[in-house]
């Protein structure tokens, strides 16, 4: 049976809140720190500021708000190699967290330069490569 409802096939973007003129700090911290290539915005969105950046297939959008008040809101970043990148964030000079344990994973918060909550997790093993076919 067909049905027409819509069918949500992944996420392309989780947007994080930037205060106005914040474009150098994201910069900083998503690009050189993080490692995430920045992607060029639109021309007819650059004038709202902001500024984003590549995360796999999706992408970290950095909004430009006025207020950006701290939550326990947060996307969950995939890792490879994230002992490492804990390493480099604590030389950065940010701070990182550890919470309650999440079966399966290697995890850990640090927080952006606007308070933004981030998680960064790795799976304990890795997948195992499929059979190959004969």
């Amino acid at each position: 049976m067909m049905s027409d409802a819509p069918l949500i096939t992944g996420i392309e973007h989780v947007q994080v809140a930037i205060p106005p003129g914040g474009e150098d700090r994201a910069r900083a911290f998503y690009g050189a720190t993080l490692g995430m290539p920045e992607v060029a915005k639109p021309e007819s969105l650059a004038a709202r500021g902001g500024c984003w950046f590549a995360c796999g297939s999706q992408q970290i959008h950095c909004g430009v708000e006025p207020v950006v008040a701290r939550s326990r809101r947060h996307p969950a970043l995939r890792v490879h190699g994230i002992h490492q990148l804990r390493e480099r964030l604590v030389s950065a000079g940010y701070a990182t967290a550890d919470d309650l344990p999440l079966p399966g994973y290697f995890r850990f918060y640090a927080t952006d330069p606007f308070g933004n909550r981030i998680e960064f997790l790795e799976p304990e093993t890795k997948p195992e490569a499929p059979n190959a076919t004969r």
